[in-house]
């Protein structure tokens, strides 16, 4: 693998490792403020980022690289509200879409094909968590200041499958 999409690889990781840093952050402030469903929600979305970052982390090894782990940056701990953290959260997504997108753009420039192939899955992935946040975010606007609607929608955001176990089979 040529040095430059090793380091590039190694960066990424890095960042998914702060998504899931950020999203347990997320997770503590809502537990702080009694909302259950969406602490749990972001548990699992942080469990997801750590599955990202492990496929980045074998990928690296696959292709005869080191990996090298960088410092994670601390994640904000505090938001004004439930719709703040997640606008934050949503815009955070599009970054790393960002990032992957100039991975990929690497990859090309190296004529890496086999980077190419492995990113195409993160770019499908990140539509995908780009709309779940967006989706999310429309409902928090619709509901604003009506508690008896963020209840409700705290108890959709429970059901969220979280399986811990799914992060074993990546590594």
């Amino acid at each position: 693998m040529h040095n430059e999409m090793e380091n590039a690889l190694n960066e990424q990781l890095k960042w998914e490792l702060y998504s899931a840093y950020l999203y347990l952050s997320m997770s503590a402030y809502f537990d702080n403020m009694g909302l259950d469903g969406f602490a749990h929600w972001m548990k699992a979305q942080a469990a997801e980022e750590i599955m990202h970052a492990m496929k980045f982390y074998k990928f690296i090894f696959e292709r005869d690289g080191r990996v090298i782990l960088q410092e994670i940056p601390a994640p904000p701990k505090n938001w004004e509200n439930p719709e703040d953290a997640i606008a934050y959260a949503y815009k955070h997504e599009k970054e790393v879409t960002n990032k992957i997108n100039n991975l990929m753009n690497l990859a090309k420039k190296l004529q890496d094909y086999a980077a190419e192939n492995f990113l195409q899955w993160f770019i499908e992935e990140q539509v995908e968590e780009e709309d779940s946040f967006k989706n999310l975010l429309n409902k928090l606007k619709l509901i604003k200041n009506a508690p008896q609607a963020l209840f409700y929608l705290d108890n959709e955001l429970r059901q969220r499958p979280l399986d811990l176990n799914l992060l074993m089979t990546q590594v």
